[in-house]
This record gives structure tokens, sequence and C-alpha cells, in this order.
């Protein structure tokens, strides 16, 4: 059992500049979680507003970890609008499991040094691996009907662009609009709201954006999808993130939590899930319809939108595949001119998967888990 008390709070949201501009947190003292085999109560940030990282919405609804945890354990989810926001709680070890994007994952990892933090955090498993799930283009309404979601990103070349700057929407837009050949007139450091409000009083030509904000956007009428990764090969991830500290105490509780993890990814995975999925979301987020939210992971978008037929692969650990994707980000956070990775790669350790792929193996499966394909409404 944990020895501190939490407390809640209410975190503004930030843009994703906070993911370089908050690297320096003091470090608290560590935290007994006590010993294997006795109750633990756990601090989990997520983000039901990133759908890529629902296998946390749906664990928090199915309460799957109760079946996994010792008798009498708790675990309190705190919404986090961003994976930075996330990051700096479990930096001060106010959270203990974080579900986030790529980019404040890898960050995560360099929070182990004593002028960042000085907290050990880990990447424990893969939440999942997309072309359209952060990697989305919005255009205005206004803008011609394009071919492809390469001809929408050329006709961007002197327009006013935006992107939340150092998550992975930046880094798509940033090298879409190097493959496409073009430069922005503008490309501002926006979060969702102000994107959202600079779309409806038509001073944005088009933005990067995550989902299930892009689906909103584009289903209440502000905007249109004019691309997505589809387009340019290019993946988003997220993935979940661990204080080493409860690794190294409590290796049950460890590999309970991924235990649990792994059911709530084959439940979102069952396409016969889908509307309870949605239901689970829409009771975890204010002000966005169940339709919207079904959406954004189940539903499909034409070819020449950056449509494709896979919404989300459930890797559940790093393959290949998913360590060309953290190599790619973590060289893109060491170029930028804060530095939210202190290296151009993750440093030894950053990533822990050896647990999730014990449980894989005693459990006959591999990765990727499933494939969630675009459905029917």
């Amino acid at each position: 059992m944990i020895k501190r008390k939490f407390h809640s709070h209410i975190v503004p949201a930030l843009t994703s500049a906070a993911l370089a501009a908050v690297l320096a947190q003091p470090a608290t003292a560590d935290v007994d979680f006590g010993s294997p085999g006795s109750k633990v109560d756990l601090v989990i940030g997520y983000q039901p507003y990133y759908t890529e990282s629902w296998s946390g919405v749906v664990n928090n609804g199915k309460q799957f970890w109760k079946k996994y945890l010792p008798s009498g354990s708790t675990a309190k989810f705190e919404i986090g609008l961003q994976g930075s926001v996330i990051v700096n709680a479990m930096t001060g070890e106010k959270q203990h499991i974080g579900y986030m994007g790529d980019m404040p994952a890898i960050a995560s990892t360099f929070r182990n040094i004593k002028e960042r933090g000085g907290t050990d955090m880990r990447i424990v498993a893969v939440l999942g691996t997309s072309k359209q799930q952060c990697n989305v283009f919005l255009v205005r309404n206004d803008a011609p009907k394009f071919n492809s979601g390469t001809d929408a990103v050329k006709w961007m070349d002197g327009k006013i662009t935006s992107a939340p700057h150092g998550a992975c929407t930046d880094r798509f837009a940033r090298l879409a609009f190097e493959k496409a050949g073009v430069k922005p007139k503008r490309y501002l450091n926006q979060n969702i709201e102000v994107i959202t409000t600079n779309f409806r009083a038509g001073k944005l030509d088009a933005a990067a954006i995550w989902e299930p904000t892009a689906s909103k956007i584009v289903k209440a009428g502000i905007a249109r999808r004019g691309a997505s990764g589809e387009d340019f090969d290019a993946l988003d991830g997220g993935f979940m993130v661990m204080l080493n500290d409860l690794i190294s105490q409590r290796p049950d509780v460890h590999k309970g939590w991924l235990e649990a993890e792994l059911d709530a990814q084959l439940f979102m995975a069952d396409p016969a899930n889908s509307d309870e999925v949605a239901a689970l979301a829409a009771s975890q987020t204010e002000k966005i319809d169940k339709e919207v939210l079904w959406w954004s992971l189940y539903g499909g978008y034409p070819k020449n939108e950056g449509g494709g037929d896979v919404k989300v692969q459930l890797d559940f650990i790093v393959t290949d595949r998913v360590q060309g994707l953290l190599n790619d980000a973590t060289a893109f956070l060491y170029s930028l001119p804060k530095k939210p990775a202190a290296a151009a790669k993750i440093r030894d350790g950053g990533v822990t998967d050896e647990v999730a792929r014990q449980i894989m193996k005693e459990r006959g499966l591999s990765s990727p888990l499933a494939i969630v394909k675009v459905q029917k409404m």
C-alpha cells in the first residue's frame, strides 16, 4: 500500500510546448508501494481525449485491473488533457502509470536525469500505432477539393497553418511539409482549443490535430479533413509509461496491470464491442457526442482525405516497426531547441517491455494482438 496521500486537482490544458518547456521538476521522496501480494493504491494518468490511448478508457470503465491486482487494491484514473501533463504528475510521483502519446512517453524516459526531475520512468507497453490518429491534417471548408492528401498538403504552401508544437502532430506536419516540398507562410504553435476557434473565425488555412478532436471538428462542420499519415507513410503511437519504483518494488502489480491492459486492447479490437467502447469514452469525456467518439476509432474517410482501412494497430510490445517510430520520434525531439529528449536515442532501459512479452507468450499470442479496421456504422 502506498504511504503517501494524493490530492486530486484540476490541471489546465497546456499547449504541447509544455512538453519542452516544463522539463525541470523537483523530485519528491520515493513512493513505498508495499510488498508483493499486498494491496496497492494506484493513480493512473490517462487521456480519454486521445483515441489511440483508449485502452485506458476501457480498463477504467470495465475495471479489468480488479481481476489481476491483489484484493483490496484501488486504481484512481485522472484525466490528462495532454501527455505532458501526465509526465509532470509522474515526475512528482503523484501518478504511477501513464497512458500517453509517443512524444511525451519518449520525453518521460529521460526524466531520470537530475536536472530533468530525477524520476525514473519506463515505457512498458505499446497502446497502439496508426497513421491516422495523431497524424491528421484539417483544411478550411472553402479549400479546393483535392485528389489526394498529398495535393492537400501542397496547397498549404504559403498558407497559414498550425499544430500543437512538440507533439506528434508537429512531427507529422513538418514531415509532410518536407515531403511535399512546401513552406507555409506561417506555421503556428496552437493548442486544440485555439485551432478550433481560428477555424471558426476563418483565420486558419490548415492544422494538424489528433483524434477524437479531428473528427469532432469535421463532424461539426468547422473544417474538412485533408490528409493523414496514410499519405506520407507516417506512424504515430501511444505508449504506457510506469514508474520504475513500481516496477522494481511490485513485479506482481507490474504484470497484473499489463494483463489487464492486454484484456482492454482485445476488448477494444472486437467489432462487437465498438458501441460499448464509444459509450465508455462518452462517459469519461465532455462535450463530444458518442457518434463522434465512435467515428474517431472505427469510422472511415475517403482515400483522397487520407482515409485507410486500418484505424489502429494494437502492437502491445515494441516490435521492430514500433522501434522505428521511437527512433524517429526521439531524433525529432532531440532536434528541437529545448530538447525534450536528452539524446538522439532512448537511453538503455528506457523501454522495458519484457513482462509484456512474457504475458503474450503465456497466452499464446503474438504482436500485433489485433488490428482495428474501419467499420460501417
